[in-house]
């Protein structure tokens, strides 16, 4: 009788590995797409943190450093909430109708899915995840949700409550101001999509941290958003955010 174990080519110590071609050396993957966004984005403008500091964003892959990002800390976050603050009291965000919200929304996802290849690639190279996930499963997904959260801007609305006596009861759904959000390392651009784009949606401004084991493409996003309409979103990378959020006044959310 042939046992399995020999049949197989495995043997008790392990799996024996039979090839009859050549060695072949692992070329090195070149990633096309160029790292443009490492700073925080405040105020419309990426600038360096406060105190000046960095951290690495390394390649899954082979552990080698891709870039080095601004590290925030509890300065950044206050002038982050501070400048969404002021955007959210004095801006044209909250004060649009929602249809006007809709559209800008709706030409964000049109400028993520134009550039849905640089997204994908820099999602593969900053995440590990293979660029076919990335491009066909994450990507198509982010563009859809913030279609769908468009479709929702012009649909959220008050009502009017029946009530005993000579009274009148409505309820508005109004903006409440910033929101801080963050978000993981697994599906950073879907996270993205899921966290910003209600909170838009309705009117609100966002102050978002994201993993800081993939930032770049909530950067790239971002940088995005703010070709169609500045003062929307706010990125700052902290590594204790919720100990430094928890102190900054301005927030709603």
């Amino acid at each position: 009788m042939e046992y399995p174990s020999r049949k197989y080519g495995l043997s008790c110590r392990g799996i024996k590995r039979f090839s009859t071609t050549a060695a072949v050396v692992e070329q090195p993957i070149t990633h096309p797409v160029e790292i443009k966004y490492t700073n925080l984005l405040i105020n419309g403008q990426f600038v360096d943190s406060a105190s000046g500091k960095t951290f690495p964003t390394l390649d899954p892959r082979t552990g080698e450093v891709m870039t080095h990002v601004s590290e925030g800390d509890a300065e950044d976050i206050n002038r982050a909430v501070a400048a969404a603050r002021k955007a959210f009291d004095q801006g044209s965000w909250p004060r649009m109708s929602a249809y006007e919200r809709s559209c800008v929304m709706l030409r964000f996802a049109d400028l993520v899915e134009k550039h849905s290849k640089e997204l994908a690639q820099l999602e593969t190279w900053d995440n590990g995840k293979s660029y076919e996930q990335a491009l066909k499963s994450e990507l198509s997904l982010v563009v859809r949700m913030f279609r769908y959260y468009a479709g929702w801007a012009d649909k959220i609305h008050g009502l009017t409550v029946p009530a005993d006596g000579p009274y009148h009861v409505q309820v508005f759904h109004e903006p409440i101001g910033v929101a801080g959000q963050i978000i993981p390392w697994n599906f950073p651009l879907l996270m993205f999509s899921w966290k910003v784009g209600p909170t838009l949606a309705c009117g609100n401004i966002v102050v978002l941290k994201s993993a800081e084991q993939t930032p770049l493409t909530a950067l790239y996003a971002a940088k995005l958003f703010h070709g169609v309409l500045l003062h929307l979103l706010y990125l700052v990378m902290v590594k204790l955010f919720m100990r430094f959020c928890c102190w900054s006044p301005g927030w709603r959310s």
